[in-house]
């Protein structure tokens, strides 16, 4: 297979401004999103629309998985005034609510300490970084009308990005790319308007606690930025610490404003070659946390610029032209390594549609998703939900590197969970079980945040057991089973002692929400989703086979449990969501479905009702309501049925949140305009109907239609 060509011809470029797919660069831990200039010059031309009344913000974002803020509270805020005792089949038991509500995306009647927990720490825009003209004393912005004959191209292989355009009557290239280890970015500009006024402005926002825009530039006053003799400007916000240097040669740098600065030329060059590294000062917000690899620690396993042979990048050129090098001569090791999957050779206008959407969901993943902490929806390219991350969703983001063979990228946020072990315990103690019960929406330090919805959700408990099962399948030794072990095993005591005993077996619930959150609004009576039963059991067996083969006893609970799970309910000969009216609500996700796709087979599921309630949920879903991963849910369900037409078709189904723009992101709304978990699982999706899985049909990739022609290399089996 020729992997160069495979990816190259998936190179995204864009002649037109398009206000929805601005390309990024990144490395996992940082990244940087610009506009069709190869900065940030016009970043009022990518919006995050407005949800319910707050403000909209930019796709153009500069992020850093360390890069966090708290706006301090006029007064100490706890959980305590959200927490709300719930019934439950032991007695009361308390859970983190909400005073207020969120309705039509709005919240809601939410109290100062509801407001305030739920917006902080919220993720940082660390700067922004635009073309500008300085002429005869005037500093001015550059408008889309100043910018002609624009190409832009993101040369996959290299991961650099290079920009090419005409600004008054003057041909201006610049050459973008993200170091693989550092969070340094390298810029090198050519054109002759850099002798005529073209220079290159940093300006630096306060933190902001709306839902999607990431920086606030209304408070000046709030924040200082001080540039030091060494070109190095040091950001202080009230507890967030942050260092940007700047390097290069012949270059002239001030400070222009209270939070601008400025980079131009020496005399009448025609070169700017410069980069700037981004670093956590000590303390407060923007602290390290885990093992973030880019703070004087080691590289991350598999973002690393210099191969175990010791070669380095070649030293050529300016500041910014050594990251590209580094860039470069990293890339192509990420595509030569793990997975890969050609369809082009199928005569299908559709099979090629869904190689791009493969090779580029790669892409996308490695650069927001392979960091030191779960990422959220919308990576590190803007702010989602405040930049705060979705434990429900680190599945959806991180399984599919294990699948494609690229393990290193998931254990970085994986272990990230050994961090928030003793807070989780505590919530579980709090509620009377054993264990650790993980929280559902949080910034670093796990936190929960209060809502009617999140902190009853129960399927993120498994989802570290199958993310650990995941690493130990591509790995299988003693090392990752000690590593890991404790993070299984605090899951899986939580989940045993989470599921009651009755006269039907064990049950699970009430209180819950599942993942279909349409049953929210009767969170005090929902019990026994089908998908949660069964991934119930299957992770309770899996933490039963740590324990076996680290030559420790059993635990009878785990097995008792696992083994007597009450079984879903069926109406109408289809699995409902959960076995109380109204049993099946057809909006949001059909999860009862991932019970047999994003699981194996198994006792508790029958494969004929399940091929019953895939016919179903494709009849008349409301597929306006779903989300992106919900069309890998239903391609995993029909490859696991062996019928791979309804696979593929699943995919590729014509559906406005299924999505996938020119630079690969999976669009939902102008107020969620990428959303990572769908390229995620389509990733996860494509291996296992490649790879198949355990007790799979023996075929080659028998999710495929037999007519298509598959090549694959370097995959591995789902379970």
């Amino acid at each position: 297979m020729d992997r160069e060509d495979l990816v190259r011809r998936h190179n995204v470029t864009q002649q037109e401004l398009d206000p929805r797919s601005p390309v990024s660069v990144g490395n996992g831990e940082f990244a940087f999103t610009m506009d069709l200039t190869g900065l940030q010059t016009l970043p009022g031309c990518y919006p995050v629309g407005a949800r319910g009344e707050l403000p909209a913000g930019t796709l153009l974002g500069t992020q850093a998985q360390w890069g966090w803020h708290s706006v301090p509270p006029a007064s100490p805020h706890d959980l305590a005034g959200s927490t709300v005792l719930y019934d439950s089949p032991r007695g009361p038991v308390p859970y983190v609510d909400m005073v207020g509500d969120i309705v039509n995306d709005r919240e809601t009647g939410t109290s100062a300490a509801e407001t305030w927990l739920r917006a902080n720490p919220h993720r940082l825009d660390l700067g922004r970084i635009g073309f500008r003209m300085v002429r005869d004393g005037l500093d001015r912005g550059i408008t889309p009308e100043d910018i002609t004959q624009a190409t832009q191209t993101l040369d996959l292989w290299s991961g650099t990005v290079t920009s090419t355009f005409t600004l008054a009557g003057q041909q201006v290239k610049v050459t973008t790319a993200c170091h693989p280890s550092r969070d340094e970015l390298g810029f090198r500009v050519e054109s002759p308007a850099l002798g005529s006024g073209l220079v290159v402005g940093i300006d630096f926002p306060y933190g902001s606690e709306s839902w999607h825009d990431a920086a606030d530039w209304s408070k000046p006053g709030a924040h200082s930025t001080v540039l030091d003799g060494q070109w190095v400007a040091h950001r202080e916000l009230d507890d967030s610490r942050y260092d940007v240097a700047i390097a290069g040669e012949e270059l002239v740098v001030e400070q222009t404003g209270l939070h601008s600065l400025r980079i131009a030329p020496q005399s009448q060059s025609t070169v700017l070659d410069f980069s700037l590294t981004f670093t956590p000062g000590e303390g407060g917000d923007c602290t390290p946390r885990g093992n973030n690899h880019h703070s004087g620690a080691a590289p991350a396993e598999g973002f690393d610029a210099d191969p175990a042979s010791g070669v380095v990048p070649s030293s050529d050129g300016g500041a910014g032209s050594r990251v590209a090098a580094a860039a470069a001569a990293h890339w192509p090791r990420f595509w030569t390594s793990g997975g890969a999957i050609e369809l082009n050779a199928t005569n299908d206008p559709s099979a090629k549609e869904l190689e791009r959407r493969i090779v580029l969901s790669q892409y996308v993943t490695a650069i927001n998703c392979a960091g030191s902490l779960p990422p959220q929806e919308t990576g590190l390219v803007c702010n989602s939900w405040r930049g705060r991350f979705h434990l429900e969703m680190h599945w959806w983001h991180a399984a599919h590197f294990a699948l494609w063979n690229r393990t290193e990228l998931l254990l970085p946020s994986l272990r990230w969970y050994s961090s928030i072990l003793e807070a989780s315990r505590q919530t579980a103690k709090q509620q009377g079980f054993e264990g650790v019960r993980w929280p559902k929406q949080v910034g670093p330090d796990g936190r929960e945040s209060p809502s009617t919805i999140g902190t009853f959700l129960i399927w993120q408990q498994p989802h570290p057991i199958y993310l650990a099962e995941l690493a130990y399948r591509a790995t299988p030794d003693r090392e990752v089973l000690e590593e890991f072990a404790g993070i299984v095993f605090e899951s899986a005591a939580f989940m045993a002692s989470f599921a009651h005993p009755t006269g039907r077996g064990f049950e699970l619930g009430p209180p819950l929400v599942p993942a279909q959150e349409s049953y929210g609004f009767m969170r005090g009576e929902v019990s026994n989703p089908t998908f949660e039963l069964a991934y119930w059991q299957w992770a309770l067996r899996v933490a039963s086979q740590w324990r076996e083969r680290l030559g420790l006893d059993p635990v009878p609970l785990w097995d008792e449990v696992a083994d007597n799970m009450v079984t879903p309910h069926v109406t109408d000969g289809v699995y409902a969501a959960i076995d109380v009216d109204p049993f099946t609500i057809r909006t949001d996700h059909p999860s009862m479905l991932c019970a047999l796709g994003v699981l194996p087979r198994s006792g508790l599921i029958d494969p004929v009702i399940m091929k019953a309630t895939l016919a179903d949920v494709l009849a008349d879903w409301d597929w306006a309501s779903t989300w992106g991963w919900d069309y890998p849910v239903m391609a995993m369900t029909a490859a696991r049925l062996e019928d791979p037409e309804a696979a593929v078709d699943a995919l590729l189904m014509t559906a406005g949140k299924n999505t996938v723009l020119a630079n690969g992101h999976n669009r939902q709304t102008d107020s969620l305009p990428l959303y990572l978990p769908g390229n995620g699982g389509l990733l996860a999706a494509v291996a296992l109907m490649a790879a198949g899985w355990d007790d799979g049909p023996a075929r080659h990739a028998p999710g495929f239609p037999a007519g298509w022609t598959v090549k694959w290399e370097g995959l591995v089996q789902a379970p």
